[in-house]
C-alpha cells in the first residue's frame, strides 16, 4: 500500500509451517456472494481462492477474520502482511481441514504471508531463491497437479519512495523471471497485495497520485511488463471499465466511508488460464483490515 498509510516490513526470514485445521461447508449467502463489483459468471466454477491484507494477523483474529475463510468455504486461502513470526502464529489460526503455511519476516512485526489449502500441495516453497528478497517473508509457492499458486506481499516504494529503485530494478525483475520460470513447468496463479495501482481507473484520484508510492510510472510499468510476458490481470480482464473497484483505503480521513480507494490486491494468471477464468472477486463490505478480500473463481 501507499507508504502514507503504512511502514513496511524491512529485513526477514523465512519459515514453514504445516498443520491441519476444520472450517464451516456453509455455503456463500446471497449476501457474500460476488459483490456488486462483480457479475454472475456463465462458467461453473470448482476452484474459489480467497487473498487479504489483513494488516497483522491478530489484530485481524480479534475482529473475526475467519468469519469470511469459513462463510466462502475458500478451498485456498492466502493472506499478506501477517506481521507475525512463523513461531509465534496464535493457536487460532488452525482451522480444521486446512493445510497452512506461513513465511515471515526477521523483524517481527512487518510483512509475512500466510497460505491456506484444503487439499495439500505436492510442494510448497517460501520465497523466490534469491536472499536479498527473501529476508522480508513476502512470497509462499504451492504447486499443485496441474498449476501453481503464488502469493506475494509486494514491497512498498516507501515514503517519499525510498524503495523505488529497489522495488521497479531489482524487485520487480527478478519476481517476474521467478514467475516465469515457474511457468516453464505449470501455468500460474498470483494473488497478493501487488502494492500498484495500474491504471487511473484503478485509484479515486490518479492526478494527484503520480509521484507517490503505488503510482508512480515505474511501478506502473513494472505491472505492464508482467502483462506483457504472458499474464492477465483477471479483474480487469472482465470489468475493464468497472469505477470504484477499490481494495484499499487508509485508515486517515474516512477515506474508506467515502470510498476513496485504490486496487492494489490482483488475481494474475498465465495467459494459457484465460479459457479457465469464471469470475474475478472484490469484497468491499468486508471489514477488518484496510484492504478488503478478493477472490478468484477457475474452472481446473
Amino acid at each position: 500500500m501507499p507508504p502514507s498509510k503504512r511502514k513496511n516490513a524491512d529485513a526477514a526470514t523465512t519459515e514453514d509451517n504445516s498443520k491441519k485445521l476444520k472450517v464451516d461447508t456453509e455455503k456463500p449467502t446471497e449476501e457474500t456472494k460476488p459483490s456488486a463489483d462483480s457479475e454472475d459468471s456463465t462458467k461453473k466454477w470448482n476452484l474459489k481462492i480467497g487473498s487479504w491484507n489483513v494488516n497483522g494477523v491478530r489484530a485481524w483474529l480479534g475482529k473475526n477474520g475467519y468469519d469470511f475463510m469459513k462463510r466462502e468455504n475458500l478451498d485456498i486461502f492466502c493472506l499478506q502482511e501477517t506481521k507475525c513470526s512463523a513461531d509465534k502464529i496464535p493457536e487460532e489460526c488452525k482451522v480444521d481441514g486446512y493445510f497452512d503455511y506461513w513465511n515471515s519476516a526477521e523483524t517481527e512485526g512487518y510483512s509475512g504471508c500466510g497460505f491456506y489449502s484444503k487439499t495439500k500441495p505436492l510442494s510448497v516453497i517460501n520465497g523466490i531463491g534469491i536472499v536479498k528478497h527473501d529476508t522480508e517473508g513476502r512470497v509462499i509457492t504451492a504447486e499443485y497437479d496441474t498449476y501453481y499458486v503464488v502469493t506475494s506481499y509486494v514491497p512498498n516504494a516507501g515514503k517519499k519512495c525510498v524503495r523505488l529503485d529497489y522495488r521497479s530494478k531489482e524487485w520487480d525483475v527478478d519476481f517476474l523471471e521467478y514467475l516465469k520460470k515457474l511457468e516453464e513447468k505449470k501455468p500460474v496463479i498470483l494473488c497478493g497485495d501487488l502494492n500498484v495501482a495500474h491504471k487511473e481507473i484503478d485509484l479515486k484520484n490518479p492526478k494527484t497520485n503520480k509521484k507517490n508510492a503505488g503510482f508512480t510510472i515505474e511501478e506502473r510499468n513494472g505491472f505492464t511488463n508482467m502483462l506483457e510476458n504472458g499474464f492477465i490481470d483477471s479483474y480487469r480482464h472482465l470489468y475493464p471499465d468497472k469505477e470504484g473497484a477499490y481494495t484499499f483505503w487508509t485508515y486517515m480521513m474516512n477515506a474508506r466511508a467515502k470510498d476513496v480507494g485504490w486496487r492494489l490486491d490482483y488475481f494474475v494468471i498465465s495467459e494459457k488460464l484465460t479459457s479457465k477464468l469464471c469470475d474475478s472477486l472484490i469484497y468491499k463490505n468486508e471489514m477488518g483490515s484496510d484492504h478488503c478480500p478478493i477472490g478468484l473463481l477457475m474452472n481446473m
